[in-house]
């Protein structure tokens, strides 16, 4: 029997044209996935029903990102620079007891150390 894949948050900086930002978060998920966690990635779909620019919805779409990390394992930060979204993330992450790490850190690990190389 199978087991279950542990839930993952991804976080990231996430800025620039909106199918740029799909298209990264898209990846991040991909690798996490691969890595063996199944990935939980609000950027990918709270603004297909929120519109961000109405201050109820911006916050209720941090409300449901901040449930769903609560219901992560771990949480994964992907790319740099660090924002303050990003060290608000963390800040959660420590609070509630959840592992924070790298995208890099997560395969690191499912790889044991060796380096992803061509596919």
């Amino acid at each position: 029997m199978k087991t279950k894949r542990p839930f993952a948050y991804i976080t990231a900086a996430w800025r620039g044209d909106p199918c740029e930002v799909t298209e990264q978060a898209a990846e991040y998920c991909r690798a996490v996935y691969e890595a063996g966690f199944s990935p939980i990635c609000p950027t990918l779909f709270l603004p297909l029903f929120l519109n961000d620019a109405v201050p109820e919805e911006h916050k209720d779409g941090i409300d449901m990102g901040r449930d769903l990390l609560r219901r992560s394992r771990v949480l994964v930060v992907c790319g740099i620079p660090i924002t303050e979204e990003m060290k608000n993330d963390i800040a959660v992450a420590q609070r509630l007891g959840i592992t924070a790490t790298t995208l890099e850190g997560i395969l690191a690990v499912k790889g044991q150390g060796r380096r992803r190389g061509g596919r």
